[in-house]
């Protein structure tokens, strides 16, 4: 590693709280060990309330909603403790609002079904789509400026997105949409909402929901802190899936997702700072991991990054990418650990992926990846794209800065490419990349490397020949 440009990270890494010792200088990973002990679990009082105690029934007939919310209030008002949903079957007709000091524990053999009836998450609520504020359908289970809060134990969350709720909103046939039906894709829904963050709307004025077609995420956490998601399983969402919000202090812990509609992406910690994500497994329609920062106007001005996250032990099976920084990156995303995760699958199409462009700009820097053991995937195991699908018309340009980026140890046995990269351009190239100790098997086009300055490599084998980068 050259000493000139491991200076340069650890002066970044210092100037975004991250403290440089004097074993980070000769080991950048060990920067990853200061993240960690910034993130710490929340802790709940002793008291235990019984959703049953409220009402609830678990034949999974009657509405539950008004008992467990009812059950999170009384928790929360009396001074925090742990809400405790037993083995059955519970409808849910509507958003569960989680407050400070609650613990929703869902113990297993507990399988909470939500309304399909848009109607069930209204009032809007402030939150995001795509990484752009709105008022719009509350998220099925969602907190707003809150702390100490949980969902844990071994039950399940069943959204019952499908192709006949939800997903055909997404206007593709493949998920129930036909013509004649709406889709998010019309000038009443997303390309209004697109214009009016380009025109700085204030979000109390951006009112979508009923009559617009703006699918909800599942779990939302908005500007929160002290955040804990551990053991549960989660399927069917109507969109993204976990997706804390302006959150700091997150740790994401032993859960499984299985969504496979479109947009379901499995974990989107959003402008989130100091973030766990550990021994979760994710089968989805979309990205299993995505890191971002908001889209466009909103990333700029409230200028949050996703910062100071570490991904490890993580199993990734169907997805659009294993670990994926972007596209909605507009804010920005430094220090990204990525660590000793499992990706397989011949529907998963890259292990790691970087995704941002002109429109969405951003300063991707200081991201670390390292013993990732992936099987197949169908395109390119290392994706770097500077030059992302632009689906907005812009007269501004904010051309995105992509560095600092250090690939170790990454086992592969099947891909169309090994290495992809698609700087922005030669005067704006992705800067300063070192990949390390790789083996690519079953390479069937190599790689396609363009606009990229400071490439090192060291120790690759494609298709068992040694390869390195001669530029």
């Amino acid at each position: 590693m050259h000493s000139i440009s491991l200076l340069f990270l650890l002066l970044l890494l210092n100037g975004c709280g991250i403290p440089a010792s004097t074993e980070t200088s000769t080991d950048p990973w060990s920067t990853m060990d200061s993240i960690l002990e910034q993130i710490s679990r929340p802790a709940f009082p002793d008291q235990v309330y019984f959703v049953q105690d409220f009402g609830a029934t678990t034949d999974g007939k009657e509405d539950a909603r008004k008992a467990f919310t009812e059950a999170i209030k009384k928790c929360s008002s009396e001074g925090g403790g742990t809400v405790v949903a037993p083995a059955g079957d519970y409808l849910i007709n509507g958003s569960i609002y989680l407050e400070s000091n609650v613990n929703l524990r869902l113990e297993e053999g507990a399988y909470l079904r939500f309304s399909v009836d848009p109607a069930h998450y209204l009032p809007v609520v402030h939150t995001r789509w795509e990484g752009i504020e709105l008022m719009n359908y509350s998220p099925l289970i969602y907190a707003f400026e809150e702390e100490n809060i949980a969902i844990t134990g071994h039950g399940t969350i069943d959204g019952q997105a499908s192709e006949k709720n939800w997903w055909p909103w997404k206007g593709l046939a493949d998920y129930g949409w036909k013509p004649g039906m709406p889709l998010q894709e019309s000038e009443e829904s997303k390309y209004r909402l697109i214009r009016l963050n380009e025109d700085r709307a204030p979000v109390d004025e951006r009112i979508f929901g009923s009559g617009t077609y703006l699918r909800p995420n599942l779990i939302q956490p908005n500007r929160c802190t002290n955040i804990l998601i551990e053991g549960i399983t989660i399927k069917n969402s109507p969109m993204w899936v976990i997706h804390p919000l302006l959150c700091e202090n997150v740790i994401i812990q032993d859960v499984k997702v299985i969504s496979h509609g479109p947009n379901s992406d499995g974990c989107d910690p959003e402008s989130c700072k100091n973030v766990l994500i550990d021994g979760c497994y994710f089968d989805t329609g979309d990205d299993c991991i995505a890191l971002k920062s908001g889209r466009n106007q909103d990333g700029r001005e409230i200028n949050r990054p996703i910062e100071n996250v570490v991904i490890r032990n993580c199993q990734m099976k169907d997805g659009h990418g294993g670990v994926v920084i972007g596209s909605e990156v507009s804010g920005g995303a430094r220090n990204i650990f990525a660590t000793d995760c499992q990706m397989d699958s011949p529907n998963l199409e890259r292990a790691i992926r970087i995704k941002t462009n002109k429109v969405r700009g951003g300063t991707l820097e200081n991201l670390f990846f390292r013993n990732l053991k992936v099987g197949q995937v169908s395109e390119a195991v290392v994706k770097i794209n500077a030059n992302y699908t632009i689906d907005t018309k812009t007269e501004l340009e904010f051309i995105p800065v992509i560095r600092n980026i250090y690939i170790d140890q990454i086992n592969s046995s099947k891909s169309k490419y090994g290495i992809l990269i698609d700087g922005y351009d030669a005067t704006h190239p992705v800067n300063n990349v070192h990949i390390t100790n790789c083996r690519f098997e079953g390479v069937g086009e190599g790689n396609l490397i363009e606009n990229v300055s400071d490439l090192t490599t060291s120790d690759i084998v494609i298709n068992g020949v040694n390869w390195s980068w001669n530029n």
